[in-house]
């Protein structure tokens, strides 16, 4: 018999497919923190592809796309399903953005970034199929794997 873990969501956005140990650094990337509608979190659900899982659900809120897609810095296989009525009316993909700031921490110490009051700007780089990003101010460029999110 299937259940659900997770009880259904009217109209919203749900975050589904996330690394149970990235789960809060999605709702933290998104500024969930400060959201004032219904959030549902579930986290360590049982998954046939992860192993375990994060979910969100955030009722009556709809993200940009350029939101989302911060989502691919930390979980590129997440899925976004948008809900209209408890019907799923849009499976949007994930891409990395063009650039990110003041979301992930320079890891040059030296970086005005770590030392002014300068916020982080990184561009998006694809070299050989390896996702990076460069910081805009000190060039140092860091592997997507290897990102630290302030």
């Amino acid at each position: 018999m299937k259940h659900l873990q997770v009880a259904a969501l009217q109209n919203g956005t749900v975050i589904d497919h996330i690394p149970a140990d990235k789960l809060f650094k999605v709702f933290s990337i998104l500024n969930l923190e400060s959201c004032s509608e219904t959030i549902t979190v579930g986290n360590n659900l049982n998954s046939d592809t992860l192993g375990k899982k994060g979910i969100i659900k955030i009722s009556d809120r709809f993200f940009e796309e350029d939101e989302t897609n911060k989502i691919a810095l930390i979980a590129p296989k997440a899925k976004i399903n948008i809900i209209k009525e408890y019907e799923v009316v849009e499976k949007r993909p994930l891409e990395l953005p063009e650039d990110v700031r003041e979301i992930v921490q320079c890891p040059n110490p030296a970086c005005i970034t770590n030392h002014q009051p300068v916020k982080t700007y990184f561009h998006v780089i694809n070299e050989d199929g390896k996702n990076m990003l460069k910081c805009h101010y000190c060039e140092r460029e860091v592997k997507l794997e290897e990102v630290k999110i302030r």
